[in-house]
Parts: C-alpha cells; structure tokens; sequence
C-alpha cells in the first residue's frame, strides 16, 4: 500500500490548505464539506494528537445530526456519503482513504459466499433506504456473507436518524480504532 506518512499535528495551523485537505483525505474519506468543517475547527482549537482531531470531528459531526437546519444536514450527508460503497474500485472521480482501499481489497478476498452483484443490490437498497448514506461497516476481515447479513438488518430496520448516529460511530471507530494516525505516523496512544 503507498502511504502517506502524517507530519506531527503541532505543525497543522502552518500548512497551507491543499496539505491539511491530503491529511484529512487520509484520515478520513475525502470529501469538501470535512474540510470546510475542520478548517474551522482547527482554527478554533489546537489538537494534542490526531486521535484528538478525531474527537473534535466527532462531536462536530453529532452535532449536526441533532440540528434541524437544511444546511447542517447537507453537510452531514455529504460527509457520511463520502464513505465508498462496499466493493467499490477508486476512481479518479472518488478517491479512497488509504485505509479503504486496504479495507477494499480485504472484503475482495475474503469474498466466500457473496456474490459482487448482491452487493451491489444490497448498496442501492441500503441508499434507497438511507438518501445520502452509505453502509459503513469494519469488515475487519469478515466475509461478504455476514457483512451482508448485517446490511440487511440495518436496512430492515428502517431507522434513518439510527442509521446517521451508527454511521458517524462506526467511521470514526474505524478511523480510531485503527489509530489511522499511528498507522501513519507512528504516533501512539
């Protein structure tokens, strides 16, 4: 995999735009309203760590699900739909995080019992379901088989504002849980 390596987070506030978006594009899936919402977050506070910059968007990105502005939810679902689909390629239309495209490859081959066709039904049923979003889910090496099973117990749920809460928890916990910054960077925790 081509990594990007993250510079210390102190030297965030002095990089120009273009460098803190490739950051955030690694930490997390690449997408215009993040860095819009960050760029302002890390002019209002000083991160210690990435896992704290993880924390702000966090919080920033609870907040807007709980707000009932038009805007504020535009932007959520421009975040949360930034996630690919599972199974999906990057393009040069929709990049992947790198620990995507790792993600990618590790639902490809472990691919057992499902078909990429159902998968793909199964996405445009979830997003049918959930306008803006995409299933998110830590394959962490699980097969295609049961990550479907569990697709289709959050599509049969049915439970939109569930689905936006659980989205925002399970990306965030990948992206901490795999201590993206360490894996990056060799910072730890």
């Amino acid at each position: 995999m081509n990594t990007f390596t993250l510079p210390d987070i102190s030297t965030l506030p002095a990089l120009r735009h273009s460098d803190c978006n490739q950051i955030l594009d690694t930490l997390f899936e690449p997408s215009k309203h993040l860095h819009s919402l960050t760029e302002s977050l890390l002019l209002q506070q000083k991160c210690i760590s990435y896992e704290a910059l993880i924390d702000l968007v966090r919080a920033r990105l609870i907040s807007l699900a709980s707000s009932k502005a038009p805007d504020d939810r535009t932007v959520l679902l421009d975040i949360l739909g930034s996630h690919p689909r599972l199974g999906e390629k990057a393009s040069e239309e929709r990049p992947l995080s790198e620990f995507s495209k790792a993600e990618q490859a590790n639902l490809s081959m472990a691919g057992q019992h499902g078909t990429a066709q159902h998968l793909s039904l199964l996405n445009r049923e979830y997003e049918e379901k959930f306008p803006g979003l995409r299933y998110v889910t830590f394959v962490n090496g699980r097969g295609r088989d049961m990550i479907m099973e569990e697709m289709r117990r959050r599509i049969e749920r049915g439970d939109i504002e569930l689905e936006i809460m659980e989205t925002i928890q399970v990306s965030l916990w990948i992206c901490s849980q795999n201590h993206h910054a360490r894996f990056f960077c060799g910072e730890s925790s």
